[in-house]
């Protein structure tokens, strides 16, 4: 079990190879919902990694892993988050602001009231991995929603959100450090 939400089936995929200076251990390394195993939409491609001898130990991950990790969490609802009035007060988002940048949200709101966000996945996120880097792309939606006075909310807007990162893992003085860019 990885968390609440997910488990990782990480079985011997074949036999091991066990050579001279090394053995070789095939895992599978599949990533479901909790107490729900099920086989993955995903079909595994093998890969091979390149040769060296320089280290003890060699660890690599497929894109399989990740998009069934994804997958997971997706299916899982992890993606979906409710920021709520005191995250958005530490910001200072409320509906005063949003109506400067839309002005049909002054019309709804003579006095500012403070706003929470819904944010959620509408597919699930894309995980490609690359050269130096890996590629997540995310498609979701976020629903602004007026704290009104007596605790009621009234939404304000809904927008859908297309997002595409690469993100970057390097290790500088021992330590894995990771760069993200918001690539649109």
């Amino acid at each position: 079990q990885i968390d609440d939400l997910a488990e990782v089936d990480y079985s011997l995929s074949s036999f091991p190879a066990v050579f001279r200076p090394f053995i070789d251990l095939d895992l599978k390394g599949m990533v479901f919902p909790a107490g729900n195993y099920t086989d993955s939409p995903y079909v595994p491609a093998s890969f091979t990694i390149p040769d060296q001898s320089d280290s003890m130990l060699y660890l690599a991950f497929s894109e399989y892993f990740f998009q069934t990790s994804s997958f997971a969490y997706y299916t899982t609802g992890a993606f979906n988050m409710t920021i709520a009035e005191e995250t958005c007060s530490y910001f200072n988002i409320n509906t005063e602001i949003f109506g400067t940048i839309i002005p049909e949200v002054a019309k709804y709101s003579v006095t500012p009231n403070p706003v929470m966000l819904k944010l959620m996945a509408t597919e699930v996120p894309i995980i490609s991995l690359e050269q130096d880097s890996f590629t997540v792309e995310i498609q979701g939606s976020m629903e602004v929603l007026a704290v009104l006075p007596d605790s009621t909310t009234q939404s304000l807007f809904t927008m859908n959100i297309a997002a595409n990162t690469s993100i970057s893992l390097n290790i500088f003085d021992q330590k894995l450090m990771g760069s993200l860019c918001l690539n649109r």
